[in-house]
């Protein structure tokens, strides 16, 4: 009875190269951890109010005033999504290192997209509070546009295995409008606001460039142009922007204001 051809492995996932990567992982672990670290212990009670306006009346009817829901510590809350990086990469460079780099060799990286549905989301809520959204009908929408655009980058890695005959990019389009969402209500706000500190410009613009710098990376990826013809390449590229991203995101709201 003949046997099935083993899937072929992604391109550029060597031995060698996932070497290297597991050092990566291990070293963006303490990087990490050590912002996180940081950023309780220097952090003050600075906090953002979530809040709510229920409809008291038929459709159409003026909302009541926003009611405080909960208050959402933002240095507790930056730490957060830095622990969820750190836990990433320590369980990658560690005890579920066999399963991530079978998995990167098959084109596909779970564990990623999993962290980045989490921290990615907390993320952008905690942009959106800075420039104003913090209704809680508001935070909901944002974060699920937000995780939606995510899970669509683990579905385009799903949709296009290596060895394929053709690449489908209809998730990553899916992603990227579903993805803009948010961005559009954060710009909005910013744009039409004449009282928006001038180191929210500085938060939305970065973030914006680095958030959607991981989408190009992506498309790079499945156009193979040049290096990121190398899967492995594509792959360090996600760590290096994950870094860049968490931290200055941190340290931009951390100077922003906690500090005062």
């Amino acid at each position: 009875m003949p046997t099935k051809d083993p899937m072929p492995a992604a391109s550029g996932v060597t031995e060698q190269r996932l070497a290297g990567l597991r050092r990566w992982n291990l070293a963006l672990t303490l990087l990490h951890l050590a912002q996180a670290v940081a950023v309780v212990l220097l952090a003050g009670s600075f906090a953002i109010t979530v809040t709510s306006s229920v409809p008291e009346g038929p459709p159409g009817t003026a909302a009541v005033t926003p009611q405080a829901l909960f208050d959402v510590p933002i240095g507790w809350a930056i730490a957060a999504f830095l622990l969820l990086a750190a836990l990433d990469h320590l369980l990658t460079g560690t005890v579920a290192r066999r399963t991530y780099e079978r998995d990167l060799r098959r084109g596909i990286n779970r564990f990623r997209w999993v962290e980045y549905s989490v921290s990615a989301t907390l993320m952008v809520i905690l942009i959106g509070f800075y420039s104003g959204i913090a209704s809680i009908n508001a935070v909901i929408a944002v974060a699920g546009a937000n995780a939606g655009m995510i899970l669509f980058g683990w579905l385009q890695e799903l949709m296009n295995p290596p060895g394929r005959r053709r690449t489908t990019m209809l998730p990553f389009w899916f992603g990227t409008i579903v993805g803009l969402t948010p961005w559009i209500s954060i710009g909005f706000n910013v744009a039409g606001s004449e009282t928006v500190p001038g180191f929210v410009y500085g938060i939305v613009g970065v973030q914006a460039v680095l958030f959607f710098s991981f989408g190009l990376n992506q498309w790079l990826q499945y156009r193979e142009v040049g290096r990121w013809a190398d899967y492995a390449y594509g792959e360090k590229a996600y760590l290096v922007l994950s870094l860049v991203a968490k931290s200055l995101l941190a340290w931009q709201i951390f100077a922003g204001s906690l500090a005062g």
